[in-house]
């Protein structure tokens, strides 16, 4: 197991398997800018389902035990089942989740969970379908996500990880009514505070709804107590209803946990992050389809996270909460 500058160690791997999303987010791909005249990725510049596994391979014997799955929108990217197989197959991978917008998880849901998914994660930042149009597109239907939900329980995957974010004056008027719909439903929510990830989304401060905010307005509704992660590594603050369920809330940018950060995420045009705010990625698919020996690409990746030494989110609040002016957008790598 490696360890980098600040002696975190490597358990997870985050891969993004296409830049292409249904949902135009104005916190990740608003859609003035991606329009339909936006050039995404071709196909021929991101990585195949072989390469993907076998760099996911070579993480595994740095002590990567856990892959998640994103996008962009990952069930854009045709079959995807066959690479959760291949993933599956690894010596060392004990959970591959994915995390989705739920927009396609109806037709997906029981082959995901075939080929060896463990998990799924699924974004609902609003239960109002007119919020919904506004947020994300007005061709989307609400419902289309909630029959997703569904399809994902019935195929096994319960409890189901919704998450939200919440944004100030967009929908966290919402936060006790996402809280009931799902501690009713039997699913996990995590609330996230709206972040600073990439460039694009115009983030200020002013427009964050803190974690206590968030579990102050829980708290006044539903009787809630503390209760311990599930690992240390874990970046939810985790509450249980005192008459059952559970709730958890992301803090990045009001109560940072770079500090147990293990986390390292590769592109979908093969670049290495060792940050969600990271500026700058490091190239692996060139090496990769020069031939690269597997010896010599396991050297390189360890190299890449025993000189690691982020900790934005520390950075960021120690500076007023000022974002940084350059950073690499979510959607290119899944948040």
């Amino acid at each position: 197991m490696v360890v980098d500058t600040f002696t975190r160690p490597l358990t997870d791997l985050r891969i993004s398997v296409t830049d292409r999303c249904n949902f135009r987010c104005h916190y990740c791909m608003p859609s003035d800018i991606f329009g339909h005249d936006y050039v995404f990725l071709r196909r021929k510049e991101i990585l195949t389902f072989e390469e993907i596994a076998g760099v996911a391979g070579i993480f595994a014997k740095l002590g990567v035990s856990k892959i998640r799955l994103t996008g962009g929108e990952p069930l854009l990217r045709a079959d995807l089942e066959l690479l959760i197989e291949m993933l599956a197959k690894i010596p060392g991978i004990k959970d591959i989740a994915l995390t989705t917008n739920g927009y396609h998880l109806k037709e997906k849901a029981q082959a995901l969970r075939q080929a060896g998914l463990q998990r799924v994660t699924i974004s609902l930042d609003t239960l109002k379908p007119d919020i919904l149009k506004k947020l994300a597109g007005g061709h989307l239907e609400l419902s289309r996500v909630l029959e997703g939900i569904s399809a994902a329980v019935a195929a096994g995957f319960a409890p189901v990880k919704l998450n939200a974010v919440i944004q100030k004056g967009v929908n966290d008027t919402e936060i006790v009514d996402l809280a009931r719909f799902a501690k009713t439903g039997g699913h996990i929510l995590r609330f996230i505070e709206y972040m600073d990830v990439g460039t694009l989304n115009g983030w200020r401060m002013d427009e964050v709804v803190s974690a206590r905010e968030i579990l102050r307005t829980i708290s006044a509704e539903m009787a809630v107590e503390a209760i311990d992660k599930n690992y240390h590594s874990e970046v939810a603050n985790r509450y249980r209803y005192l008459d059952g369920g559970e709730v958890g809330i992301i803090s990045s940018v009001t109560q940072p946990f770079c500090g147990d950060c293990t986390r390292a995420r590769l592109s979908a045009d093969g670049k290495i992050y060792t940050c969600l705010f990271a500026q700058l990625g490091y190239d692996i698919k060139t090496p990769l389809r020069a031939g690269i020996a597997d010896a010599e690409l396991e050297g390189l990746l360890s190299s890449i996270w025993h000189k690691r030494a982020d900790r934005y989110s520390e950075e960021r609040t120690a500076d007023s909460g000022t974002a940084s002016p350059r950073k690499v957008e979510m959607y290119q790598i899944g948040g």
